[in-house]
């Protein structure tokens, strides 16, 4: 897959979405959530070693059960509360401890799990331009997706508003500091997958500006 900071550089240009049609979102400084977003807390987190340095947007995907979608799982695995009586993939992943900053569901829908900034459990064991442990330093966001169907409009309209005021928020993140897990964690990790199109998330976003 080609990164997301690749992409960057070739995105199309595309006609701006006039001001009224936009969703607009914003971080609120005093709490670090998003507004617009359903709060719904993670234990699975801790301190981050530099609360100033947020400088990296991690692009995931998930589906729980793999492949399906819809349903109260990915609330309930970042809540630590996955029955694993459920569906039997649930007893394979029953000890897992992880997060993410936010994720946004098939109908555009968003979720907030843990504040920006703190350290949400997601990227894992990654390497990004050199600097290892990219939790310390980026945020995470899931798509409710998988590697074999594509992602919604909506998913990509959500994604890309809310990459518009995360880059207010925390300038250090630029459009070439946008990756996907499989980027920072190559061999590894295959999220968003395939099926993701960079072409067309950085054209949102340049639209969403």
């Amino acid at each position: 897959m080609v990164s997301g900071s690749l992409m960057a550089a070739r995105a199309p240009a595309k006609r701006r979405i006039p001001a009224a049609a936009r969703t607009r979102h914003a971080v609120r400084r005093a709490t670090h959530r998003l507004s617009g977003a359903r709060w719904v807390a993670s234990p699975n987190f801790d301190a981050r070693p530099d609360p100033a340095d947020v400088s990296l947007l991690v692009v995931h995907a998930i589906s729980l059960p793999p492949g399906r979608f819809g349903g109260p799982w990915i609330d309930r695995l970042f809540s630590n509360a996955l029955d694993p009586e459920a569906h039997p993939y649930f007893r394979e992943i029953r000890q897992l401890r992880v997060s993410s900053h936010l994720c946004i569901f098939r109908n555009g829908a968003i979720r907030q799990y843990v504040a920006f900034d703190r350290r949400a459990w997601h990227a894992g064991e990654s390497v990004f331009e050199g600097r290892s442990r990219c939790n310390d330093f980026s945020i995470g966001i899931e798509l409710e997706g998988c590697d074999e169907r594509p992602f919604e409009a909506r998913q990509y309209r959500s994604l890309a508003a809310v990459t518009r005021a995360l880059m207010r928020a925390y300038p250090l993140i630029t459009p070439s500091r946008i990756v996907g897990h499989s980027d920072i964690a190559p061999g590894r990790k295959t999220d968003p997958g395939p099926h993701f199109d960079w072409l067309r998330f950085h054209a949102e976003l340049e639209a969403a500006a």
